[in-house]
């Protein structure tokens, strides 16, 4: 199959390079300004897939037919990155987002015939213009069924990543959220890597008490969520981990902070559902981002 990233990011990145290595024919949809430093060459260090570089093609807008469009980049970048991937030249390729979050699947259908929602748990960062690196030993990516979803899901076991297909899309994405909002959100309002976060009762006591939060408004939305083994997997020693919205935050990069915890306390007052922990944490990083000027 013929493969577009859009968003050549931590995530981006890794997908385009396993996807290239397994013999796919992959083009990375790229802004001007990162298109002329790019290499043309993907350097991966991975915990998963090992350490290995790969030629692809880049381009400034799609101009060629795909099957795939990943769409990749984080959600404040979402929009002019739409601009490279017209939905006349997307025609009836399979569009599939790994941004966090739940609001943008809507947007895409928006925009294009056929979006197979999907969510990806993963740390992954880009180091800087063809370099991407992935500490940690996950890679997971949930499909949800949907249009091109058997296609998919073998495209990317061939590269070497680990695929679930989920029950159904609500699911999906809020079996993750339900994870990464509680991290995302307790370790930028800290400043402190997951596994202190963990370690401090104040800070603990936020991470599960929005990790409730969001379980219930996700199954309010329709999702089929266990919240036993979700509480246990956030109770998993986290040592030095740190969420990619900690990292923005660090290198001053825009939040995903709507994104991830705009649905919760949204969704939730639809369903007259209290959200108080999410809240309280949202305006704990919006106060950290004021004092950092």
């Amino acid at each position: 199959m013929r493969h577009a990233i859009l968003g050549a990011g931590g995530v981006g990145g890794l997908l385009g390079a396993s996807l290239a290595r397994a013999g796919r024919d992959v083009v990375l949809l790229l802004r001007p300004e990162t298109l002329a430093r790019h290499p043309r060459r993907l350097r991966v260090e991975s915990a998963v897939l090992g350490d290995f570089e790969v030629d692809v093609d880049i381009a400034s807008e799609l101009e060629r037919e795909v099957d795939v469009l990943w769409v990749s980049p984080k959600a404040p970048a979402l929009e002019a990155a739409l601009e490279l991937a017209p939905p006349e030249r997307v025609g009836s390729a399979v569009v599939v987002p790994m941004l966090n979050g739940v609001d943008h699947v809507a947007r895409l259908r928006e925009r294009y015939e056929r979006v197979l929602a999907a969510a990806i748990r993963v740390e992954s960062e880009r180091v800087e213009p063809g370099l991407v690196r992935q500490p940690t030993p996950f890679a997971r990516v949930d499909l949800a069924p949907g249009p091109g979803c058997d296609e998919v899901a073998e495209e990317l076991r061939a590269a070497g990543l680990q695929v679930e297909v989920g029950a159904d899309e609500q699911t999906v994405l809020w079996e993750k959220l339900a994870l990464l909002a509680p991290l995302a959100l307790t370790t930028t309002a800290a400043g402190l890597p997951a596994g202190a976060v963990q370690a401090a009762q104040v800070w603990s006591d936020r991470l599960f008490a929005c990790h409730g939060e969001a379980v219930a408004v996700g199954t309010a939305e329709g999702a089929t969520l266990d919240p036993q083994a979700l509480a246990s997997l956030l109770a998993t020693p986290l040592g030095e981990m740190r969420t990619s919205m900690q990292k923005d935050f660090d290198a001053a990069r825009p939040l995903e902070l709507d994104a991830i915890g705009g649905p919760i306390v949204r969704r939730g007052a639809q369903h007259g559902l209290a959200t108080p922990a999410t809240e309280e944490l949202m305006r704990l990083v919006e106060e950290r981002l004021a004092a950092a000027g």
